[in-house]
């Protein structure tokens, strides 16, 4: 004896760009603040001189990123 199965299409769940937003935002300002604090100086510097590097001296040290 044979069984037809009848399936149903699934339907996927869309999540509306007014729910993403907030995430996306504060996943690029994450990888802009880990940016600054580990990798803003030397060859890789958007901003010339030392400033940024002493406003996040701090940071560095307190996350592990070597600076001196």
């Amino acid at each position: 004896m044979s069984e037809t199965v009848l399936t149903r299409p699934v339907a996927i769940p869309t999540i509306p760009v007014r729910t993403l937003l907030p995430w996306g935002l504060f996943g690029a300002l994450l990888l802009l603040a880990i940016y600054f604090v580990g990798a803003e100086e030397g060859a890789t510097s958007l901003i010339p001189g030392m400033a940024v590097h002493e406003w996040v001296h701090d940071s560095r040290h307190l996350l592990g990123f070597p600076c001196h």
